[in-house]
């Protein structure tokens, strides 16, 4: 499985992004999708996660501001950011699991999108 993902980018605080993942490849083993994310401290923290049957798990940090979806046609997973923080700069990566909520050690993970936000 390839995750290639997308949409990052500078923004305001208060500001928004949408970020994008398409899974090519043996999709059929990813039956979760999501987002982690790696700030400063170089924590790769979880974001949101997505199964197949559409549950999910937020972090604190995100809830209310955040949103992810999945398109399981065109087998892509977004991340809706509103109300950006400072404190979410980061590097996004978007990852897939078997099992919700999809951990650490994931067999699947994208590249990488960097989340700046700043005035």
């Amino acid at each position: 499985v390839q995750l290639q993902a997308s949409g990052g980018g500078l923004v305001q605080p208060g500001g928004s992004l949408r970020l994008s993942c398409v899974a090519s490849g043996n999709i059929f083993s990813t039956n979760v999708m999501g987002w982690y994310r790696q700030g400063p401290s170089g924590h790769r923290d979880l974001v949101a996660t997505m199964g197949n049957g559409g549950d999910t798990t937020y972090a604190d940090s995100v809830k209310g501001r955040f949103t992810i979806s999945r398109d399981n046609i065109r087998h892509t997973v977004d991340l809706q950011m509103n109300s950006l923080k400072p404190e979410d700069t980061a590097i996004y990566y978007c990852v897939g699991d078997r099992a919700m909520p999809a951990s650490l050690r994931a067999p699947f993970w994208g590249q990488g999108t960097q989340v700046t936000v700043s005035s």
